[in-house]
């Protein structure tokens, strides 16, 4: 999967001699967390409501309501904006844009292609369009997770159990465990009944416990 695949497209951005108050009135109203400052079509930094925050003043202010509007009417996006923004392109991968981001300590990250600004992806994006679906965050069913099942013989010895039932599978992977890091097969079923699988899975020796989706 690309960044393509999870981007958002229809970006909202804002110049930078956008007052304040309007760039925060955009995201209020759209719900956003931050929003690319774009000047003739190039990005040149980002605006985010925590940086906002930051420049308002505090209720404890001794400035008045008129000196405040004033104050902040005159204050530009330019102020406030993160120059040095981490950005990616479309044909990277997820995996590439994730630990980019996390390497970076951001929550989005700005998509451009010829240098325009052409998606972004954030940390629900990653959460909503991956992780849940790998997962199956939200599906019904049963999952279940076998301890030790970590080697090729292992995992031909599910197979095989699988194969005796059929069952639906929505999804397979590995969880590592925390305590111990070993990492545990975990299968999530579309069947609310799975004891058979666990019976014969069992028999052979393996640990197994349903799982809470």
């Amino acid at each position: 999967m690309y960044v393509r695949d999870i981007m958002t497209t229809n970006v909202i951005t804002v110049a930078s001699n956008t007052p304040v108050i309007e760039a925060a009135e955009v995201m209020r109203v759209h719900k956003f967390g931050r929003l690319p400052v774009v000047d003739r079509g190039k990005l040149i930094g980002i605006v985010t409501r925590e940086k906002l925050l930051r420049v308002s003043p505090s209720p404890a202010t001794s400035v008045n309501v008129p000196e405040l509007i004033y104050l902040l009417s005159k204050m530009m996006v330019k102020d406030v904006m993160i120059t040095h923004v981490v950005t990616a392109n479309p044909d990277m991968t997820v995996e590439h844009a994730v630990a980019l981001a996390q390497s970076n300590k951001v929550g989005s990250l700005p998509v451009l292609e010829n240098d325009r600004v052409v998606g972004i992806v954030t940390t629900n994006d990653f959460f909503y369009k991956i992780l849940n679906p790998l997962l199956g965050i939200g599906e019904p069913g049963t999952r279940i997770k076998v301890h030790g099942c970590v080697e090729a013989k292992d995992i031909q010895k599910v197979t095989e159990v699988l194969a005796k039932h059929n069952p639906r599978v929505i999804t397979v992977g590995y969880l590592p465990h925390p305590e111990h890091g070993i990492r545990d097969l975990t299968i999530h079923f579309e069947s609310e009944d799975v004891s058979k699988i666990i019976e014969d899975l069992s028999a052979l020796g393996y640990l197994v416990e349903i799982r809470e989706r």
